[in-house]
């Protein structure tokens, strides 16, 4: 393993990873406390200090554990979830939705704001290339974030959401799978199934949309 080639990958994504998931974590807390629970608020975790939201094992331990064993072909981490009471919200199942969607949402808004910085510095005549890559890395982990968050499976956002919207039966039956949703998750992501069958292809659409967005502000600059 390259130790300089580890170290600029670091100094790359350094800011767009922690802009990343302080501001999922602080969005899914803002969400809740709108919709009636001011847990995460009274706790100090609607915040952007990124020290309230990293967790030592899964935010730092964990990547460079597997970017090491695996030759940076592979790499998985999380922040500390936002705590939330969904009992207190207002309309629990119907607020949850939105609470969950906050975190993705606000993933999808900093890809496009990459994206855009992207555009300008390339329009402007800027070829510094570490921030060229910065940006890139910002519109990467973004979309990633996005993409997987949305993964339907409880604890997944995407699980949450779905249990949202299905019928109080179905909803339910899902939601079972919650204390064990992260294991199933990790084996599928380590088997490859859903690096092929879910993240490649919304990923694909993501940056199809991303494009579709930034394509006036890219043909004023051309």
């Amino acid at each position: 393993m390259d130790i300089g080639q580890l170290i600029q990958t670091i100094t790359i994504y350094a800011i767009p990873v922690l802009f990343a998931i302080t501001v999922h974590e602080a969005a899914h807390g803002y969400a809740a406390r709108h919709f009636g629970d001011p847990t995460a608020y009274q706790l100090g975790r609607i915040t952007l200090n990124p020290l309230k939201h990293i967790d030592p094992v899964g935010t730092i331990l964990v990547p460079l554990g597997l970017y090491f064993a695996t030759a940076g072909a592979f790499m998985f981490g999380y922040a500390k979830p936002v705590p939330v009471d969904f009992g207190n919200l207002r309309n629990p199942k119907k607020d949850m939705v939105w609470v969950a969607l906050a975190g993705p949402a606000v993933n999808l808004a900093q890809a496009l704001g990459w994206a855009l910085v992207l555009v300008l510095l390339a329009g402007m005549g800027i070829n510094e290339r570490f921030w060229l890559e910065m940006c890139k890395a910002g519109v990467l982990v973004n979309v990633v974030m996005f993409v997987f968050n949305l993964f339907p499976l409880p604890p997944m956002d995407g699980g949450r959401i779905l249990v949202g919207l299905l019928p109080w039966r179905q909803a339910m039956m899902v939601s079972r799978i919650e204390p064990y949703g992260f294991f199933i998750v990790l084996a599928l992501l380590v088997a490859g199934v859903i690096s092929s069958l879910w993240m490649q292809p919304l990923m694909g659409l993501t940056y199809e949309f991303i494009n579709l967005v930034i394509s006036p502000l890219r043909g004023l600059l051309r």
